[in-house]
């Protein structure tokens, strides 16, 4: 771990732009994007850091716009109820917490600007995916003072690899020769604690009467405070709450009843999956707080590394099995797909697939499909599969799909799909839209595993599919229990 005061890496900061630094500002403003959070986010320790040297306020300003793609009711409530538990904690901290969600498309156009005038520097969140790429460029643009990008996504730090790799066996060589040199080099627990600021008094002026901060029922995500606000209304609210609160409590039960049974985790029946997976993707929980206490469960030091490098996806941490594939999932898979994020700016289009399966797909495109399906009947759970339906069925309800189902999910979207372009939108959209884990490097990089990505080529050629891996609802149906998972999951059927 790092030791208290310890500087935030330079390896995960970026100077945005020329504009200099105001010493002479009210506060230094900490401008929350990606990392929602109050504990192991180097990007507010950053901030804390600068504030600190030059004696100023800080201001936490968390917003929430109403036109992000996808907005919805879904989204909005797990995001306004992490901002609600952030509102608790930094009530409790030497810092100011400003909260803005916009009521009407376009509220919130002026005030980063605004801000940026009496403010010393701005500190933001520095995430590959998304629209954050090009929000940052667009404010580095406008600020008249310094803004600088921080590095809070993973383990491994994003500038830390110079290429994009092409297969989990090539990163996680990579990450074995790497990461040892980055894993404590890790964010404080908790970088307000103890820490002595001025106060901010007030906002500057004209700010609180143009963009009043949100109230609690908005924070709460109250239904009516929700139905006023201009969102899709059709992709409802699910049951999961937002948060870090929340967020801890899923970690816990993981690590204390699940983890010991998650090499079984591909069973539909079976519920181990850590779900932590919305967390993560809103900022709201940190994978150095996950590791950290999973190494503090599994009494992991640094001496338990295997000596060898050669991407084996087991054994290197010297942990136990079930917990050494958790890291695989966390670390290798997932920042692979934050590797090819920022290395890739096109990652999530057709053209990024590899050239061998782009080939194949190319010679397969003509190939009769035995059944096709518009996105409406996709969307609706309306195929003759009963087991896809079902999926599909627990990502509309639920926002959420059991992890194997997700590759057969998008593998059968292929197969009845008039070519891989139209599949692969069909994929992108329906996971954007319903998943509480969408419009993530990670779940896109799982969507293009699914037409060859990460993945090699599989013989023998078959049709329509080609080289890229095939899999069936009746092989799945064989290896697993899918019947209950089927019932549960009828479309129809109310939960």
């Amino acid at each position: 771990m790092s030791k208290p005061g310890a500087a935030v890496p330079a390896i995960r900061i970026r100077q945005l732009n020329s504009q200099p630094l105001k010493s002479d500002g009210q506060f230094v403003l900490y401008w929350m994007t990606a990392f929602r959070r109050p504990f192991y986010n180097f990007a507010l320790q950053r901030a804390i850091e600068h504030a600190e040297r030059l004696g100023k306020p800080l201001l936490v300003f968390e917003a929430l716009r109403c036109d992000y793609p996808y907005a919805s009711e879904r989204l909005h409530k797990f995001i306004l109820q992490g901002m609600a538990d952030n509102s608790t904690h930094f009530g409790k901290t030497a810092a100011h917490y400003y909260p803005f969600v916009e009521t009407a498309k376009g509220a919130g156009k002026g005030l980063l600007e605004t801000l940026a005038t009496s403010a010393c520097l701005i500190v933001a969140d520095d995430h590959p995916g998304f629209f954050y790429p090009r929000m940052l460029r667009a404010a580095a643009g406008k600020v008249p003072i310094a803004l600088e990008a921080v590095d809070s996504n993973g383990l491994l730090p994003l500038r830390a690899a110079d290429r994009d790799y092409s297969t989990a066996y090539a990163f996680r060589r990579f990450l074995q020769k790497s990461l040892p040199g980055h894993l404590f080099e890790t964010p404080q627990v908790d970088p307000l604690a103890g820490v002595k600021l001025p106060k901010l008094k007030l906002l500057p002026t004209g700010v609180e009467s143009r963009w009043p901060a949100a109230s609690k029922q908005l924070l709460a995500a109250n239904p009516r405070a929700l139905a006023s606000l201009p969102i899709d209304h059709s992709v409802t609210a699910t049951d999961d709450q937002g948060g870090w609160r929340q967020a801890e409590f899923f970690l816990r039960r993981f690590l204390e009843q699940r983890l010991p049974a998650y090499l079984q985790r591909s069973e539909p029946d079976l519920q181990v999956a850590s779900e932590l997976s919305p967390y993560l993707h809103f900022g709201q929980l940190a994978t150095h707080q996950i590791v950290a206490e999973l190494f503090e469960q599994e009494n992991w030091s640094i001496g338990k590394l295997g000596p060898e490098t050669k991407g084996k996806r087991s054994g290197w941490w010297g942990l136990s099995a079930a917990a050494e594939s958790f890291l695989d999932q966390l670390i290798t898979w997932r920042e692979l797909g934050f590797n090819a994020a920022w290395h890739l700016p096109d990652y999530n289009l057709y053209l990024t697939l590899p050239g061998w399966a782009r080939e194949s797909l190319a010679r397969h495109r003509a190939d009769p499909r035995l059944s096709l399906y518009r996105f409406e009947q996709f969307e609706q759970a309306q195929t003759h599969d009963p087991l896809w339906n079902a999926a599909q069925t627990q990502l509309l309800r639920e926002g959420r799909m059991q992890n194997y189902l997700r590759m057969l999910w998008g593998k059968k979207i292929f197969e009845w799909s008039i070519d891989a372009e139209t599949a692969l939108q069909t994929m992108l959209t329906l996971n954007d839209r319903y998943a509480l884990d969408g419009r993530d490097p990670n779940s896109i990089s799982g969507i293009f595993w699914c037409l060859g990505r990460y993945d090699r080529a599989w013989g023998p050629e078959r049709p329509i599919f080609g080289k890229i891996r095939y899999m069936t609802s009746e092989n799945t149906a064989r290896k697993f229990n899918v019947k209950n998972y089927r019932r549960r999951y009828a479309p129809g059927k109310e939960p």
